[in-house]
């Protein structure tokens, strides 16, 4: 005899009940018996019980199973019976609130195939005001149709600016150049040079507004020097006393004020407030610099008339110049400072005009230090 067997019939030794007593513990299995000439399948339970004189017996109770099965039958005939139709129910109900609630996005579809088959910007999709996600999909949707209508009427904006500042310098060219042909003595070649250069220049500065619309943004790792880059500007104009131009000097300045960034790309947001402040000083600009906290302040002051209130977002934009009465040539086309903030921007600062404490204007640039 093995161990379980062992170890059941000490089980059944230590829950044999005493004389005249029955055992508490009940044994359920299922078994085959003849009840009235008939065979059929019971659930027994069985108890342990010792009769007075000592003789213990098994007594057995059971319940046919014949009736639990006829219910399960019964009931699995009913569900495969009704399973179809149940099914077709739950499809169509289904079908009806699945078609009500992808109607408003069936609404956002249609008029977004609209929008893009006519090219109209100005239309919106319908916001349903359920509060639900395809509300918010839709206000989603019109905030993204906003946001591309301004951009494309901002480069629509771009592009008919640009043709008119190319413009004037390429037919003041090509009049001296068929004057030159014509007369070749009567060739104004400083005056052509001068055409040239802006000519130039306005290129390279739409180039950069091109590049600076697609996404360009400083290398990283890359630093630059502010204060270093002051004083290699200023060397530079040096000489631009005798040239009749306003001259530049040194504020309060440390001795480094590094920010990450472009090198190159802040050379040019500091050229353009230079010449910007040079062009509407009566006698003096100055540039300084400082750190506060984790920022590098560098400020372009000028003594000139300032900038209105009301104009001090104005400047900022493309092709704006607020004195209409200046000529082109010493005016500029108006490029200088949009790039000036859309760099800085990019190297995560910001730029802003105020007025000088001496009066006339003064630009801050904001950078964050390295």
């Amino acid at each position: 005899m093995d161990a379980d067997a062992d170890a059941d019939d000490d089980d059944e030794r230590q829950s044999r009940p005493g004389r005249g007593e029955v055992g508490r513990k009940v044994r359920l299995h299922t078994g085959t018996a003849t009840v009235d000439g008939e065979r059929a399948d019971y659930r027994f339970a069985s108890v342990a019980a010792t009769t007075p004189g000592g003789e213990t017996v098994t007594v057995s109770a059971g319940a046919p199973l014949a009736t639990e099965r006829h219910a399960v039958a019964e009931v699995r005939t009913a569900m495969l019976a009704g399973l179809p139709a149940l099914l077709v129910v739950v499809a169509g109900v289904t079908w009806l609130v699945t078609r009500r609630a992808l109607r408003p996005v069936e609404a956002i579809r249609g008029e977004m195939a609209a929008i893009t088959a006519s090219a109209d910007l100005s239309r919106r999709v319908p916001e349903p005001g359920t509060g639900d996600e395809v509300a918010r999909l839709a206000a989603t949707t019109n905030e993204t149709l906003a946001a591309l209508e301004a951009a494309v009427d901002r480069q629509r904006r771009f592009v008919a600016d640009a043709s008119h500042e190319l413009r004037s310098p390429i037919a003041s060219l090509r009049t001296q150049l068929e004057v030159a042909v014509a007369h070749p003595e009567l060739l104004d070649v400083a005056g052509a040079a001068a055409d040239t250069v802006r000519l130039q220049r306005l290129a390279a500065d739409l180039l950069l507004l091109a590049r600076l619309d697609a996404g360009e943004r400083p290398r990283e790792g890359g630093r630059a020097d502010l204060a270093e880059l002051v004083r290699a500007e200023l060397s530079e104009r040096a000489a631009e006393r005798t040239a009749g131009r306003v001259p530049v000097r040194i504020g309060e300045l440390p001795e480094r004020l590094e920010v990450p960034g472009s090198r190159a790309r802040l050379a040019q947001v500091l050229t353009n407030l230079l010449d910007n402040a040079q062009r509407h000083a009566a006698s003096r600009v100055t540039v300084s610099g400082r750190r506060e906290g984790d920022r590098a302040v560098l400020e372009v002051a000028d003594d000139g008339a300032g900038v209105p209130e009301a104009e001090r977002e104005r400047i900022f934009e493309r092709f704006v110049r607020l004195d209409d009465a200046r000529s082109r040539d010493e005016g500029g086309a108006g490029l200088g400072l949009a790039i000036a903030r859309d760099v800085v921007t990019r190297h995560g600062g910001t730029l802003g005009v105020r007025s000088a404490p001496g009066g006339g204007a003064l630009f801050e640039v904001r950078l964050p230090l390295a």
